[in-house]
């Protein structure tokens, strides 16, 4: 007997998977460098003017790739997951992750954002019909005591933190996450109606524009902040904005909302070494704990029950 070959369907089903597992690995490592990134150009701009200064690198990028491409307009279909993927996800998350990140090292708020695949799991069941892990909610509790871990002891002044300021800086980072999973769970409907590229580029355009109201603090934090500074803005912008979202939303399309969120699994560990090579700082021990609880709620919350 000959062996019988595979369907002529499973090649192209085969290389989908492979090239989408790559654009989600982009993804995760530029991600992880934008927490370095944010927590270095942090000393010297201030929260909003830094999204913007980002998401106007993002968006010049974005636009030359779209009329280099001579993609047009998205269809009117998508425009509703673009700009709620835009205002949240664009917007809110960068305000807020790099207000967040003037409070707390990069590895802490690299643990706690990555609650977001938790959420997005349960959005996305919610909203998009995707399948709801029996074990979602006993992972979103073990996640949340991560978090109150965390700010518990930064709260206490362990590892450098300042109080008050460092629960704040987790609370904010808590919000950035929720942002994150609802611009994630906006995003999915969308690209079934415009490319990967027509997503990214005008969410990050809405993004921008939300942001123009930091256009002044821009101005005159450009002026005075020293040249690495300014070149971790633009390298933001350029990297984890519009290649790391293009690669994402890419990959996005091939899979669920919730394998996907289920990908950034690798962030944080990647942060925690690249801010402890390049910025020489480490999360508290007990920070790491609530960290480690978070991303085992994670686990949890994905995980899959033996078959028999």
């Amino acid at each position: 007997m000959t062996p019988t070959s595979a369907p002529t369907d499973a090649v192209p089903d085969r290389r989908a998977r492979r090239l989408g597992a790559a654009a989600a690995s982009v993804t995760v490592v530029l991600w992880a460098s934008a927490f370095v990134s944010i927590r270095s150009a942090g000393s010297a701009y201030s929260p909003g003017a830094l999204a913007l200064g980002r998401l106007l690198a993002g968006a010049v990028v974005l636009g030359a790739l779209l009329l280099v491409r001579r993609e047009g307009l998205p269809p009117r279909a998508a425009w509703p997951g673009i700009l709620v993927s835009g205002v949240l996800w664009f917007g809110v998350y960068m305000v807020t992750l790099n207000w967040g990140e003037q409070k707390v090292d990069a590895g802490t708020a690299a643990m706690v954002v990555n609650i977001g695949p938790v959420l997005i799991a349960l959005l996305g069941a919610r909203l998009l019909g995707e399948a709801l892990p029996p074990r979602l909610l006993a992972g979103m509790a073990v996640s949340f005591a991560g978090a109150v871990a965390v700010g518990l002891s930064l709260s206490a002044g362990e590892g450098g933190g300042t109080g008050a300021g460092s629960v704040l800086g987790v609370l904010l980072c808590v919000v950035a996450a929720a942002a994150y999973a609802c611009g994630v769970v906006a995003q999915k409907p969308a690209l079934a109606h415009a490319s990967p590229l027509q997503v990214t580029g005008y969410g990050c355009l809405v993004g921008a524009v939300c942001c123009l109201p930091f256009a002044g603090q821009l101005a005159g934090e450009v002026a005075r902040a020293p040249l690495p500074a300014t070149l971790n803005m633009v390298y933001l912008g350029v990297f984890p904005t519009a290649l790391a979202f293009t690669t994402w939303a890419y990959a996005l399309a091939r899979t669920t909302a919730g394998r996907m969120g289920a990908t950034t699994y690798a962030v944080p560990a990647l942060v925690v070494l690249l801010s402890w090579g390049v910025l020489h700082e480490l999360p508290a021990p007990a920070a790491l704990a609530g960290g480690a609880l978070c991303l085992a709620g994670v686990a949890v919350a994905r995980s899959r029950p033996r078959s028999r």
